[in-house]
C-alpha cells in the first residue's frame, strides 16, 4: 500500500468559524439547498454529525473529527463511486485560520491510500480537487450574499 499526499490553501473573505460552521457542521442542511441538482441529501447513517458519524448516497464518509473550538475537521471517504478501484480510503485534513484581512484560510491535506502498485492519475486527483472547490465556492458565495447567516 503506497500513500500520495496533497496539500491545498484556499482564501476566502468571510471569517474562519462562518464558513467552518456552513460548510462543515451545518453542511447536510446547506449544501443539498445550494445545489440539489448535484447532491440529493446528506444522511447520517450512524450518529449525529459529529465524530465516528458517517453518511453516504454515491459515496459514505467516516468523521474522525470535528472540532469547533480549533475549526478543525477529518474525515475519510471509506466506500462509493469517488474511491475508484485501486483506492483503499482517501483521508481529509481541513483546518480554518484568521487571515490578516479578516478573511479565512482553508487549510487542506489529502491523503490517498493505495492498493497494490496502483499508480495514481494526475486527472483523478484534480477531478476531485475541482469537485470540492465548487461546493466550497457555492458555500462561499452563499455567506457573501448573506451576511447575517451562520454568525
Amino acid at each position: 500500500m503506497g500513500v500520495n499526499t496533497f496539500t491545498d490553501e484556499h482564501s476566502s473573505a468571510v471569517a474562519p468559524l462562518r464558513i467552518f460552521k456552513a460548510s462543515i457542521v451545518d453542511s447536510h442542511n446547506l449544501i443539498p439547498k445550494l445545489v440539489p441538482q448535484a447532491i440529493k441529501s446528506i444522511e447520517f447513517v450512524q450518529g449525529n454529525g459529529g465524530t465516528g458519524s458517517g453518511g453516504f448516497g454515491s459515496v459514505k464518509y467516516q468523521i474522525d473529527e470535528l472540532n469547533e473550538k480549533t475549526l478543525t475537521y477529518k474525515y475519510s471517504l471509506v466506500e462509493g463511486d469517488a474511491l475508484i478501484e485501486g483506492l483503499e480510503k482517501i483521508t481529509y485534513e481541513v483546518k480554518f485560520e484568521p487571515s490578516p484581512d479578516g478573511g479565512s484560510i482553508s487549510k487542506v491535506t489529502s491523503k490517498y491510500y493505495t492498493k497494490g502498485d496502483f499508480v495514481l492519475k494526475e486527472e483523478d486527483i484534480k477531478a476531485g480537487k475541482e469537485r470540492v472547490l465548487g461546493m466550497y465556492k457555492v458555500v462561499e458565495d452563499y455567506l457573501l450574499k448573506n451576511p447575517d447567516a451562520y454568525v
